[in-house]
C-alpha cells in the first residue's frame, strides 16, 4: 500500500492547506547536468512558468515547445513558525511523468507517472519562520517501460524527441495544483466508505486510516449541515434513516467528518462529500440504486489551448455546461486520471466517470490510432520491458483507486486503453492487474478496459476480465470510410453478430466511435471530414447500436478537438471533436442533442 496520503487538501481547525500555485522559475536541462552543478538547491538560470500548465505552448520555437528531457521547476515559500509542532507535505496534483523533489536541496520525493499525486513529507527539511526553497527535477520522455508508452529518439542536431505511441500531445510540467499541507503529528491517513440500500434507509460502512492509535469518530451531515448520524471506531457502519440517494443528473452529497480525539481535545479532522449510491452489473445492464442506466456522453482529454493539460477552473465550467446541455450523463477519464477537481465538480453534477488508468499506447505503433484494425501483431507482451512497465501499471492502479474511490460519481475503473489483446502474453500481463484492482476497491465497482478492432472476439484473450466490455470502433473512418460507408456498415454488423453469438449476458460500451471533422467543412453530397459526413456516420453507428441490446451506452469520440503529434493525417491535432477545441458546437452537437435528450 501507499507510505502517504493522497488525500486533498483541506483547511479546518485542525488542518491548513497553502496553495503554491502561481509563477515558479523554470529551466531546461537538455545536457543533463542540473544534479551535477547543484540546481537542487538554487536555479542559477531560469524564466518564469504558470504552475498549474502545461509548458510546450507558451513558446515560440519548435526547440522548446517539442521539448523532451529533463526539466526543473523552482518556488520559495514562507513557512511560519506556528506549523513547528505540525506535519508539514507538500503535494503536486501531478508532474508528468517522472519527478524527484527537493527541500531546501534535499531529496524528499521521487515518483514515476505523470497523471497522480505527488506527496512528499518535509517536516524535517523545513526552516521554520523563513523562506523555503521547493524544486523539482523532472522528465518527460516516453519508453515502453513506464505508462502511457512510446519511445524517445534523437535527432540530428542532438535534441531528444518523445515519440508516442499514443494520439494525443505529450504535455508536460506540473500541470496540476500545489499545496503546502500543514497536519496534526498524529493524522487521518485515508478512509474508505460503502454502501447498502434497505428500501428507504441506507447503511454507510466505513473504515478510517490514522497514523496513531487514539480515538476516532464518524458524522454524518446532510446539505443542510446537520448530523444525521455518528458512529465512533476506526471501522463501522452509521444508518441514515430516509436516505437521500446520489443518482445521475440528480446528486445528493452527504458530508463525512471524520475526527481523532484525546478525550475532548480534537487533535485532527478530516471531511469529505461523499453520495450514497450503488453500482452494479446485472445482465446486460449497467445499475444505479438499482435502475438501468445509459451511458450518454464522451471520451475527453484534459487538453486546452494555451494552458496544454494543465488545470483550469474555467475549461471545467464549460467542459460541463456543454455536456449538460447534450444531455449527456457520463465520461471516460481517456486516457489518465484528470485532475480531482473533475472528479469533485462530477460528483456535485451527477455525472458518471469510467476512471481510467494512463495504459495507453501498449500497440508498437507512432500511429496506433491508423494501426488498431490492421491486424498488425508487434508482439509488445513479449519484450524484456515487460516487467517493469507491468510493475508502473500495478502503481498506478493503486494511485489511482486510492485517490478516487470515494467519489460517487466514479462508477468503474478502465485498467488499458487499446493494447494487444491477442496472445496468450497479454492474458497472463492483464490477469494480476485486474486481480489487484479488484483487491483495492472497497465498493467493488466493474472492471473494464477499451478494445480496439485487433480484439476481435474470436481472437482476443483478455475481454473475459472485464465485468463489461469496452469497444473503441471506427467502421467508416479508418475502416471503410466515405464512399464505402454502406460497406462499412455491413463489417460493423459482422462484427456485432459475432458478439452476440457469444451470448456473455455482460453489457458493452462503446467508449470511441468518431471522425475528424473540419469545422469549417460542408460539403453536398458529403465528404469525409465534412460535417456532414460526420453527422451520416454518427447515425449508421446509432442504428447499429439501437439493433444490439446488450449495448448499454455510447461515448463518441470525442468531446473536443485535441492537440496531437504532428503528421500527415493530423492537421493541428485530432479533429474529432464534436466541441471545436474552443469549446463551439459542430453540427453534430445538435445531432446527438436530439438523440440524447430523446432517450429515456
Amino acid at each position: 500500500m501507499l507510505n502517504f496520503s493522497e488525500l486533498y487538501p483541506i483547511s479546518n481547525q485542525a488542518r491548513m492547506a497553502h496553495s503554491l500555485d502561481g509563477m515558479w522559475k523554470f529551466s531546461f536541462d537538455p545536457e543533463e547536468k542540473g544534479l551535477l552543478e547543484g540546481w537542487q538547491h538554487k536555479l542559477p538560470d531560469s524564466i518564469s512558468m504558470p504552475v498549474p500548465a502545461s509548458f510546450s505552448d507558451f513558446f515560440t520555437t519548435k526547440e522548446e515547445r517539442d521539448y523532451c528531457g529533463d526539466f526543473w521547476y523552482e518556488t520559495e515559500v514562507f513557512v511560519p513558525v506556528e506549523w513547528e509542532k505540525q506535519e508539514l507535505e507538500i503535494r503536486f496534483g501531478s508532474i508528468t511523468h517522472r519527478a524527484s523533489v527537493y527541500c531546501n536541496g534535499n531529496l524528499v520525493s521521487e515518483h514515476e507517472g505523470g497523471f497522480l499525486p505527488v506527496v512528499a513529507k518535509v517536516t524535517d527539511h523545513v526552516k521554520f519562520g523563513e523562506m523555503n526553497t521547493f524544486v523539482v527535477k523532472a522528465n518527460n520522455e516516453l519508453s515502453e517501460e513506464t505508462l502511457p508508452c512510446g519511445t524517445t529518439t534523437v535527432l540530428s542536431d542532438g535534441r531528444k524527441l518523445a515519440k508516442p505511441y499514443f494520439d494525443f500531445f505529450n504535455y508536460s510540467g506540473i500541470q496540476r495544483s500545489v499545496w503546502l499541507v500543514s497536519k496534526p503529528k498524529e493524522s487521518i491517513e485515508d478512509f474508505n466508505v460503502d454502501y447498502e440500500l434497505n428500501g428507504e434507509d441506507a447503511v454507510v460502512r466505513y473504515e478510517i486510516m490514522t497514523n496513531g492509535t487514539h480515538e476516532v469518530s464518524f458524522e454524518l451531515l446532510d446539505q443542510e449541515k446537520q448530523p444525521v448520524a455518528k458512529s465512533t471506531g476506526k471501522q463501522g457502519s452509521v444508518l441514515v434513516p430516509g436516505a437521500h440517494l446520489w443518482n445521475v443528473g440528480n446528486a445528493y452529497l452527504y458530508q463525512a467528518v471524520m475526527r481523532i480525539w484525546d478525550g475532548e481535545t480534537l487533535i485532527d479532522e478530516y471531511s469529505s462529500k461523499i453520495g450514497i449510491r450503488t453500482v452494479n452489473i446485472e445482465g446486460k445492464e449497467i445499475k444505479i440504486n438499482g435502475k438501468a442506466v445509459y451511458l450518454k456522453g464522451f471520451g475527453k482529454h484534459e487538453d486546452f489551448e494555451v494552458i496544454g493539460r494543465g488545470f483550469n477552473w474555467g475549461v471545467l465550467k464549460r467542459d460541463f455546461e456543454c455536456m449538460k446541455w447534450m444531455g449527456a450523463n457520463c465520461f471516460r477519464t481517456s486516457h489518465y486520471p484528470y485532475a480531482e477537481e473533475w472528479y469533485q465538480f462530477a460528483d456535485e453534477e451527477g455525472f458518471l466517470i469510467i476512471d481510467e488508468v494512463p495504459a495507453v499506447g501498449m500497440m508498437r505503433s507512432t500511429r496506433n490510432f491508423a494501426a488498431a484494425g490492421t491486424g498488425k501483431y508487434t508482439g509488445f507482451f513479449e519484450t524484456p520491458t515487460v516487467p517493469n512497465l507491468q510493475k508502473a501499471h500495478l502503481q498506478a492502479v493503486e494511485e489511482m483507486i486510492v485517490r478516487d474511490k470515494n467519489h460517487p460519481s466514479v462508477i468503474a475503473w478502465s485498467l488499458f486503453n487499446e493494447p494487444e489483446t491477442t496472445s496468450e502474453q497479454s492474458k497472463e500481463y492483464f490477469t494480476p492487474i485486474f486481480d489487484a484492482a479488484r483487491a483495492l476497491d472497497p465498493q467493488n465497482r466493474p472492471m473494464t478496459g477499451a478494445f480496439e478492432k485487433n480484439s476481435q472476439p474470436e481472437l482476443c484473450k483478455c475481454y473475459q476480465l472485464c465485468d463489461f466490455i469496452c469497444l473503441n470502433r471506427y467502421y467508416g473512418w479508418y475502416i471503410k470510410g466515405g464512399p464505402e460507408l454502406v460497406d462499412a456498415r455491413e463489417a460493423f454488423l459482422i462484427e456485432m453478430n459475432k458478439w452476440k453469438d457469444k451470448n456473455l449476458n455482460i453489457p458493452f460500451v462503446f467508449t470511441e466511435f468518431g471522425t475528424d471533422t473540419m469545422a469549417t467543412e460542408h460539403k453536398l453530397p458529403s465528404i469525409m471530414w465534412s460535417q456532414e459526413y460526420q453527422n451520416e456516420y454518427l447515425d449508421m453507428n446509432f442504428d447499429i447500436f439501437d439493433q444490439f441490446d446488450f449495448v448499454q451506452g455510447e461515448l463518441v469520440w470525442n468531446f473536443a478537438d485535441f492537440q496531437t503529434t504532428e503528421g500527415i493525417m493530423r492537421v493541428n491535432g485530432n479533429k474529432k471533436g464534436i466541441f471545436t477545441r474552443a469549446r463551439q458546437p459542430k453540427s453534430a452537437a445538435f445531432v446527438l442533442k436530439n438523440r440524447w435528450e430523446s432517450m429515456k
